[in-house]
């Protein structure tokens, strides 16, 4: 069985044998370090042991993810061969990824370099359905990207991998523990970053099926300002916030731990983004039409500015993140 080399999180790329190495890179010490305590932007009553509730719809979900790419061949190496995503529809312009429905679409036309110290994308988590298909999934990078991997955690709510695509994109590829393991204590959920040992992972749970489904669990963004991305993404959109840590934010609807997390860690006082690879746009997707028209109702009560048609909205936020919030 391929193993992760917790020695070399940096490898050069080479078909061997991986041991997953403990977190390292400015990305990783990031992951490592915060222990995430879930504060209320919606509080709970005090010694109510429950979630925030959020303004948008508990049925409300994170959808696809667009990326604008330098090297359409090489993303799609990667997201394809490497990640082991489907192909689902593919031209010379664009390549959309996923199971039953779309998770990643690489859009070609990029120039240039993302830049971390600006705001955009931190990471893109893929949800498996359970820990034998994310074994599966890890065991293919590690057989086809080894040097892409950046370090594990255990979230207490989650058990997350991380690693970096061909042009500096995060990706976690990660499952969920069941809710009733989540401790939720005057309102707040209690979440860490303890030692994840990812070959003791994969000798667990593979079993030797590759993975038939998975999702976009959570989006992390970098993003420049805090308070601004409290009163866009909570207040505005209408996710509840459930934790602040150190330099982020992450929101949730339904309950979630995080459907979606903002950070300062490396772009705090970012401006707003100029075109380039990196972020293209992110999909929320809400049950019905009512949904989208509170969301347009807030928008306009904040001055934000959105566009709309039936079943769709689309928004950015302060730092042109593009935002689109769907029907289905």
């Amino acid at each position: 069985m391929l193993q992760i080399d917790v020695n070399s999180a940096s490898a050069p790329a080479r078909r061997r044998p991986i041991v997953v190495a403990a977190v390292t890179g400015a990305v990783a010490v990031l992951i490592a370090v915060i222990t995430i305590v879930l504060v209320a932007a919606t509080r709970a009553p005090a010694g109510a042991d429950t979630a925030p509730a959020s303004l948008l719809p508990a049925e409300a979900e994170m959808g696809s993810v667009e990326l604008n790419v330098v090297d359409l061949p090489a993303m799609r190496e990667y997201y394809a061969d490497a990640l082991g995503l489907p192909v689902m529809e593919e031209d010379a312009e664009h390549v959309v990824l996923g199971f039953d429905e779309p998770l990643v679409t690489l859009l070609a036309g990029a120039a240039g370099a993302d830049d971390p110290s600006q705001a955009g994308l931190y990471h893109t988590a893929i949800l498996f359905p359970d820990e034998p298909a994310l074994a599966a999934a890890l065991l293919t990078v590690a057989d086809r990207a080894p040097e892409s991997y950046q370090g594990a955690a255990d979230h207490a709510v989650s058990l997350a991998f991380y690693f970096g695509d061909p042009e500096g994109n995060g990706v976690e590829l990660y499952v969920d523990r069941p809710r009733d393991e989540w401790v939720w204590q005057d309102g707040e959920v209690t979440m860490g970053s303890a030692f994840l040992d990812p070959n003791a992972f994969i000798a667990e749970n593979a079993d030797g099926v590759a993975p038939s489904s998975a999702t976009v669990g959570h989006v992390h963004l970098r993003v420049g300002d805090l308070d601004r991305a409290r009163a866009f993404y909570s207040d505005a959109l209408g996710f509840a916030v459930t934790s602040q840590a150190d330099g982020a934010l992450f929101y949730s609807a339904g309950g979630y731990h995080h459907h979606l997390a903002t950070n300062v860690w490396l772009s705090d006082g970012a401006g707003e983004r100029g075109a380039g690879p990196g972020l293209g746009a992110f999909v929320v997707r809400v049950p019905n039409q009512a949904d989208v028209d509170d969301v347009a109702a807030r928008l306009a009560g904040a001055g934000i500015e959105y566009e709309s048609a039936p079943g769709v909205l689309v928004t950015s936020d302060p730092w042109g993140n593009v935002v689109r919030v769907l029907v289905g």
